[in-house]
């Protein structure tokens, strides 16, 4: 029986460590949090980026093993959708910009000086998807 135990706890640490080294790794290739501290000009404030992304992982690890259920108002819920949106938004730029996409897709369409815009645009339509869907859906 402790065998079983045992075997159960070394796989559940195996498996997280795998899971969470991939999740670093991704977002180390994407350099997600490296560009946003390039853009804002936030150099100073690397500690809290680093605090951010561990905490909001154990904040997500803890909601998904413990079955707690968050009765929240609508305005923290649409907080909560926000980040879940700039999240989002954050990555499939991330991902978008290392394939190159936006600047091919800006350069056919003839819109380059507008590629900031577009960014924005596909950024805060991220956020509004997910602000609907917290609000409506998961409420």
């Amino acid at each position: 029986m402790i065998i079983i135990i045992l075997s159960e706890i070394f796989i559940g640490l195996a498996s997280g460590l795998v899971v969470g080294t991939g999740f670093v790794a991704f977002l180390t290739v994407l350099g997600i949090i490296p560009r946003l501290i390039q853009l804002s000009k936030t150099e100073k404030h690397v500690r809290l980026y680093e605090a951010g992304v561990i905490g909001g992982a154990l904040f997500g690890i803890y909601l998904s093993f413990v079955g707690v259920s968050l009765h929240l108002s609508t305005l923290a819920t649409v907080l909560w959708g926000a980040f879940h949106g700039v999240f989002i938004g954050m990555l499939a730029a991330a991902l978008a910009e290392v394939l190159n996409v936006f600047p091919l897709l800006a350069k056919r369409v003839g819109l380059e000086q507008h590629l900031l815009s577009l960014l924005m645009a596909i950024v805060l339509g991220k956020i509004a998807g997910s602000l609907f869907q917290w609000i409506i859906f998961v409420r």
